[in-house]
């Protein structure tokens, strides 16, 4: 009977540290991407896989600490966001996929006005890519929300 006890005692100790050790306060590191901060908005996925955001929401993150893949779809080239990474023609995205970082890296489309680089943003998407996010409005938003267009 003592035996039973102890053995009872034992799994109740267990019992009441595990609880404890459940209800105390989680913290978690913030989220990272490829060894650096996340700065991209956490917003739902739209049906096409990829999230839309604004121009104000691409500034904020572009001011802070830019750790995505910025890239022009637009053809001809009609001119650029600041900091943009790469240019590729909307249509060859697909051909290009060896120019993009890793399918878990953030990546931003855009164009000038949004249809192509929904077009892209949607490709990428289908191909498995898991952060890809889409320039609302192009850089026609950009530039209507007072925003500075580069061109060369």
């Amino acid at each position: 009977m003592k035996r039973w006890i102890g053995i009872l005692t034992i799994f109740a100790l267990a019992l009441v540290i595990l609880t404890a050790c459940s209800n105390a306060p989680q913290t978690s590191a913030p989220a990272e991407t490829n060894g650096t901060l996340a700065a991209l908005p956490d917003i739902p996925k739209n049906s096409d896989g990829y999230v839309d955001i604004s121009a104000e929401q691409l500034v904020s993150v572009l001011e802070q600490n830019k750790n995505f893949a910025l890239v022009n779809v637009h053809i001809p080239y009609g001119g650029e966001l600041p900091k943009t990474d790469l240019f590729i023609p909307f249509d060859q995205i697909a051909a290009h996929l060896e120019s993009l970082p890793d399918k878990n890296a953030p990546i931003v489309i855009y164009c000038r006005s949004g249809s192509m680089s929904t077009q892209a943003a949607a490709e990428l998407a289908a191909a498995g890519y898991t952060q890809v996010y889409e320039l609302d409005g192009g850089f026609n938003a950009w530039q209507a929300a007072g925003y500075t267009l580069l061109s060369q």
